[in-house]
């Protein structure tokens, strides 16, 4: 018999070695623990008091938390972006919201027909409630004041009525930093660095007069540049000035500093040594373009000779805004010959600028007009064998280079007595350059 259970138990160890390890290990910690009962000299526990003791426990107010949940109200929040192809139905359908009450209100009425799904990309807020219908509806755009911007509201009343209100509202302003390299462009190169591509037109209205934006750009030219934000309710809506700005092309670098003197209704950009950058007349009709030809001897593309180009061509897609050089009085406006739909601006002291092959006309004879306010739009009239805008600059009736005209100009000095003040913001506005520089590519909210 002993035989016997020996073998079954070596049989055991060598099929199941971890569950007889464990069962041994269990015997011997219980013989060791009874071992250990029978040492213990403590008192009997059959003889110890025995007290019982009753406490009433308060049941937690679970039925009163449940029905205060299940007539609770939760609403929705969504937001999404206007799209070219939408309908009041699509935009709701993408907001989560069903009600088709709002969408025939939507419909009739007026504001929300005009401002809702009148420019793609706009950015829409939606709130709806549980049933998914809809509570309140904001859109936000910029308006023409670069002070304020513009607020579509929409809202359900307690009576279950919509009402609708265009609110005019102040911009916050931020502060921001970028710095950039070209590969290829200059607004490849905001766009690569996160800049809106408003600061780089300014920068080619701060630099026009130093820098051929034109022509003279290289790869690796470098740029670091400081400009305000413009927020509506804590989103960024478009930029706003440029505040102080470096740029640095074909190892020669330029700097701008935005400063209004004190007391004075208007400020100007200067560099750091207190000239004034401000000139007379724009170096380009237009923001974003190219030159296509400029003032020189070519080969006329229609009466196949060469001729004196008198002007500079910039090739762009029609439609494309152009803009007056210069303060004026439009001199002309309207159909020349060749030149087609043409506008003449009068700057005085014996300036003048000629616009040509517009596809529209947006200023009337006789009308003053703004440096830089808009004349027309690029186009294809007359003469011409693509989408393109002709320019030219006459002093006292004869042509002249317009890319030269800018950089002729004399600069002004700053006023002595506002030197001290710009003397201070020069000195801070250096520092943000220096941390514009340290960002290698990207665009910062200033202070981070």
């Amino acid at each position: 018999m002993i035989h016997g259970f020996l073998n079954r138990a070596a049989h055991a160890l060598e099929h199941h070695p971890k569950q007889v390890t464990a069962l041994l290990a269990a015997v011997m910690l219980g013989g060791g623990g009874g071992a250990y009962a029978v040492a213990e000299l403590g008192p009997d526990a059959s003889a110890l008091p025995v007290q019982q003791l009753v406490e009433e426990v308060e049941p937690l107010p679970l039925q009163q938390q449940s029905d205060a949940l299940g007539v609770h109200s939760f609403n929705l929040f969504t937001t999404d972006q206007v799209r070219g192809s939408d309908t009041v139905e699509s935009l709701l359908a993408r907001l989560q919201i069903n009600d088709p009450a709002a969408a025939a209100w939507l419909r009739r009425d007026t504001a929300a027909r005009t401002y809702l799904l009148s420019v793609a990309g706009r950015t829409i807020h939606a709130e709806a409630d549980d049933d998914r219908n809809l509570v309140r509806l904001s859109l936000r755009w910029s308006g023409d004041d670069t002070a304020q911007f513009k607020r579509l509201v929409v809202e359900r009343s307690a009576s279950g009525g919509f009402a609708s209100r265009v609110e005019v509202v102040p911009y916050t302003t931020s502060v921001r930093v970028g710095t950039g390299v070209l590969r290829s462009s200059l607004f490849a190169a905001v766009d690569d660095a996160g800049i809106p591509d408003a600061v780089a037109t300014q920068l080619v209205d701060i630099f026009g007069g130093d820098i051929d934006f034109h022509r003279g750009l290289q790869r690796g030219d470098r740029f670091h540049v400081v400009y305000e934000m413009l927020e509506a309710d804590g989103e960024p809506l478009r930029a706003g000035r440029v505040l102080t700005a470096e740029f640095t092309t074909r190892k020669r670098t330029h700097q701008a500093l935005w400063f209004q003197p004190p007391g004075k209704p208007a400020g100007g950009y200067f560099d750091f040594d207190g000239k004034s950058l401000e000139t007379a007349f724009l170096a380009s009709p237009m923001e974003v373009s190219r030159v296509t030809s400029g003032f020189k001897m070519r080969f006329h593309p229609i009466r196949h000779a060469w001729t004196q180009h008198r002007g500079v061509d910039y090739g762009s897609p029609v439609g494309t805004p152009v803009r007056s050089v210069g303060e004026g009085k439009v001199q002309f406006a309207g159909w020349m010959g060749g030149y087609g739909n043409v506008v003449q601006v009068d700057h005085g002291r014996g300036d003048s600028t000629l616009y040509a092959h517009l596809s529209r006309i947006d200023v009337r004879p006789g009308a003053a007009v703004a440096r830089g306010q808009r004349l027309g739009a690029v186009g294809q009239t007359g003469w011409a064998t693509g989408p393109h805008l002709h320019f030219e600059f006459r002093e006292n009736g004869v042509h002249v280079d317009p890319l030269e005209v800018a950089r002729r100009q004399p600069p002004t000095e700053l006023a002595a007595d506002a030197r001290p003040d710009f003397n201070r913001l020069a000195g801070f506005m250096r520092h943000q350059l220096v941390a514009a520089a340290s960002l290698s590519g990207r665009s910062s909210a200033f202070g981070e």
